[in-house]
């Protein structure tokens, strides 16, 4: 077996949707044993939320290969029992249930330190443990819309969300960094830690450069669809043939080949209205119109090429599905196949390489899957594990 950074250790994960699978699946990429837990016949809801990944869920392939699935009814005291020991055998215990779940079942990390020093809990929910948020309900789009998101996000005249879960997204990679970091911290003091994430704190955080520009009451950056709110020309133009090219300048210096070797336009350099990034935010749309005057006499691909030339910075505006066969992940040899209930899926390494192991990539478990195996290690018999079918516990 390679070794891998969190080889040896184990996750026992109470978890639904993306947050708190987001976080256990990067664990199980660096080689944690990811037991997750689901209830019995229905699952992680997120297993429905679709069939588009060969009868599988979007959302559930993403988040959750490289994991063990136990099925337990926890309002069974039988269930709570198998759980209850699998937690003592663990390193970490991850769970984003309802607001205060996990505390009804004895699952605080007062109640579990007391009983395994060594165990590190994780607690994701929307708006934290306390305050007057704590028992809201909160789902991905509620909380773009509560930390000021969707404030910022859209065209001048509507608001948008995010087209993926990011405030799901931001409150895992918060998690999985906790979750490292107090296994760091184990290791100095042999105690474990209780480490808590809020989709509203992950979410606000990612808020601090629009925060700190409308600092003191002043005006917060504006809906600009997909060009930069603060800095212009940065965003998307239209050329001659009706395609659509990104660009972004980012000083002065590049304004100046900008217009020198893309524009071809030299006196635009020290036009007054442009002169300064500041006023090129000011006057965007009658520079806005000067560009797209320009490249209405260029094709997208010679447009591209003087941008190139000039070492401006350029991309173009591909669709989802243009990703699965991008050049640069191919070259770079980024995907991997793995294995699945459907059978073998595509999937990609995650974005961290290091020289010293490749991450863990094993298949996405079925529902279920593991449970036998799991408790014939807690020491339950055939007859034993029969029973708690039978009585619906698994």
């Amino acid at each position: 077996m390679q070794m891998r950074p969190l080889t040896g250790i184990t996750v026992i994960t109470l978890e639904h949707a993306i947050a708190a699978p987001f976080c256990t699946r990067q664990l199980a990429d660096l080689g944690a044993r990811v037991i997750k837990v689901e209830r019995p016949g229905s699952g992680d809801f997120a297993r429905a939320y679709d069939h588009r990944t060969r009868g599988l869920a979007s959302h559930f392939v993403w988040t959750n290969r490289s994991k063990e699935s136990l099925t337990l009814d926890l309002k069974q005291p039988q269930a709570l029992e198998v759980l209850g020991e699998l937690i003592a055998q663990a390193d970490v215990l991850v769970q984003n249930l309802a607001p205060g779940a996990a505390a009804r079942m004895g699952l605080s990390f007062e109640a579990l330190h007391a009983k395994n020093p060594r165990l590190i809990v994780c607690d994701i929910s929307g708006y934290g443990a306390d305050g007057p948020y704590r028992d809201k309900k909160a789902y991905d789009l509620l909380i773009q819309s509560e930390a000021a998101f969707l404030s910022i996000t859209g065209t001048p005249e509507e608001p948008s969300k995010a087209g993926n879960s990011i405030a799901d997204i931001a409150a895992g990679m918060y998690a999985y960094t906790g979750v490292l970091s107090a296994l760091l911290q184990r290791q100095q003091t042999g105690q474990g830690s209780h480490v808590e994430v809020s989709m509203l704190e992950a979410l606000t955080e990612w808020m601090g450069f629009p925060m700190y520009y409308a600092y003191d009451g002043q005006q917060p950056p504006s809906r600009n669809g997909a060009s930069h709110a603060t800095i212009y020309p940065y965003g998307p133009f239209e050329a001659g043939d009706g395609k659509v090219v990104m660009l972004g300048l980012q000083n002065e210096r590049e304004w100046k080949a900008f217009c020198e070797q893309v524009l071809r336009r030299p006196e635009l350099v020290s036009d007054p209205r442009f002169d300064a990034n500041v006023r090129r935010v000011e006057n965007r749309a009658a520079l806005r119109q000067t560009i797209l005057d320009l490249f209405a006499e260029l094709t997208a691909e010679e447009v591209l090429a003087r941008l190139d030339k000039a070492k401006i910075a350029n991309a173009s505006v591909n669709q989802v599905g243009d990703l699965w066969s991008h050049p640069q992940l191919h070259a770079r040899q980024r995907f991997r196949t793995i294995g699945s209930a459907a059978g073998e899926l595509q999937a990609l390494l995650p974005p961290a390489t290091s020289n010293a192991f490749e991450c863990r990539m094993d298949a996405v478990p079925a529902l279920g899957e593991h449970s036998k195996s799991i408790l014939q290690e807690l020491g339950r018999s055939e007859a034993d594990i029969a029973q708690l079918s039978a009585t619906g516990v698994i």
